[in-house]
């Protein structure tokens, strides 16, 4: 639990046929909590667009979004892989833009490595973002930057071209040089396959079971984010409902001016208090 997670740890896993966790982090107690539960992968993904910015997609998510939130991650993580997510816009326009950003994730903002998604289509790009020393995550089957170009949050690999593609794009990543690979939102048995084709670990969400490791978004384990419920997510506490019984009660005793007590309360010294109250009298006379 204490041995430090690394790219050769992880592909290791995979030989050995272990499995492994990773989960989304955005924010230092919460990196901390999840580091310390003995995590193996926090993910600073661009869906802190929608789980804590308020917004609909991923797409708006900006570079300085990404490093704001990936530093106090990475300031918390003793243990776990720290790997950022490159948003959009930051790698597709070239190569040379793509490493930019990437080397910006490492120097600035202490990620380990960074996660792209696409398939053969950002080969290259990756090729040359590892080139330069930054370990890739790459990221198949529903990829929400390209959510509307998909049409939607809809499985994908349903069909045999799209499943064929899907295990094409597999293999090219890992010729590329991408040290794993997510799966989200395929069919249980098309992800099984694409694990068996490839030597690099597969990472699933949306999934199924067969994958050498899985991720969740942080907000949806922890019954945070109840704006949607993704099937393949589970809940494993409801700390939405919890927050706003706690913040109810709260505001309950302000009002009733049961909060703060006494107990809650700092007390001046009594020399101060006579001195005041000695300038009041002062004052009066």
């Amino acid at each position: 639990m204490n041995k430090k997670v690394t790219v050769p740890y992880l592909i290791e896993q995979k030989r050995s046929g272990g499995k492994f966790t990773m989960l989304t982090a955005y924010d230092y107690p919460t990196a901390k909590a999840l580091d310390e539960a003995g995590i193996d992968i926090l993910l600073i993904g661009d869906s802190v667009g929608m789980v804590v910015l308020g917004y609909d997609s991923t797409l708006p998510v900006t570079m300085e979004d990404m490093i704001h939130h990936t530093k106090p991650v990475a300031r918390a993580t003793e243990r776990a892989l720290v790997v950022s997510d490159m948003p959009f816009m930051s790698f597709q326009i070239s190569a040379k833009e793509a490493m930019r950003n990437a080397g910006r994730f490492v120097a600035e903002a202490g990620a380990e490595a960074v996660k792209v998604e696409g398939g053969e289509e950002i080969a290259r790009t990756v090729s040359r973002i590892i080139g330069m020393g930054v370990p890739v995550m790459g990221h198949l089957g529903l990829t929400p930057q390209s959510v509307h170009q998909f049409g939607g949050y809809s499985l994908q690999a349903k069909n045999v071209e799209d499943a064929k593609k899907l295990i094409k794009d597999a293999k090219i990543l890992e010729e590329a040089g991408c040290f794993s690979i997510v799966l989200e939102k395929v069919p249980a048995q098309i992800a099984r396959i694409v694990t068996e084709s490839v030597s690099i670990p597969t990472i699933g969400i949306g999934a199924g079971p067969d994958c050498d490791g899985q991720v969740l978004v942080v907000q949806d384990l922890l019954g945070l984010y109840e704006k949607f419920v993704p099937k393949f997510s589970k809940q494993y506490a409801h700390l939405g409902a919890e927050i706003r019984k706690a913040a109810g009660q709260y505001a309950k005793e302000v009002k009733a001016g049961e909060f703060p007590t006494q107990e809650h309360s700092f007390n001046a010294d009594d020399s101060v208090l006579k001195a005041l109250q000695d300038m009041e009298d002062a004052e009066k006379e």
